[in-house]
Parts: C-alpha cells; structure tokens; sequence
C-alpha cells in the first residue's frame, strides 16, 4: 500500500494542519463532503465544552448542509472510536479516514 496522496487528500492534510496550528491543539482534522467542499477544525477544549477536532469538522460540514463525506483527514492524536462513529454517521460506510503525524505523513488509513 502506497502512502502517496492524491491531490484532494493532500488538500485535506494541509488544512487539517493548519487548524492545528492556528491554535496549537493536539489535533486538526478536515473532512471533504459529497460535493467537494471541505471542512477544517481543531480540538476544542473549554471548560463547559470539549469536542475533537474530527467532531467539529463533521459538525461544520453538517451544519453547512453535507449530506454525505468523501474523505477525512486527523493530524497528531488518533480518532477515538466514538470519533470514527461520528464521522461514520455522515460518510456511510467504505469511506476513508486517514490518521497522520504532526508532520503530515500518513500513520493509519482507516474505512468506516
């Protein structure tokens, strides 16, 4: 298995990465929905409020409208199991998720 990535997941890397950053969050993720668009976000930890940042990237892209997902990217920490549920309920099933270093080279790919 190549760990080559075409164009549009490269795309989702660097904004997930980016997110990261902006804020310095142990996580960034993106998601890319049915028709193209993407979706970035990372971890947010609040007193009253703590959601991953595949969570919030799945959130935005529902609350924008998606009604389905192509792909998702999680840079630094590894999505929990209720992550990839979240993820699951907008992709369907047979969708990939790829989990990448800080570095954004590819660690894990996973199918929901």
């Amino acid at each position: 298995m190549s760990d080559a990535l075409e164009a549009e997941d490269a795309k989702l890397v660097a904004l997930a990465r980016g997110a990261r950053g902006r804020v310095g969050a142990v996580s960034g993720a993106a998601v890319r929905d049915e028709t193209g668009r993407t979706y970035a976000g990372a971890d947010v930890v609040l007193p009253s409020l703590s959601i991953s940042s595949l969570s919030l990237a799945v959130v935005q892209a529902v609350a924008a409208g998606a009604r389905g997902a192509e792909a998702a990217v999680v840079v630094g920490s590894d999505p929990t199991p209720a992550d990839v549920d979240v993820f699951r309920d907008l992709a369907g099933s047979g969708i990939e998720l790829l989990v990448c270093s800080s570095d954004g080279a590819v660690r894990t790919r996973l199918t929901t």
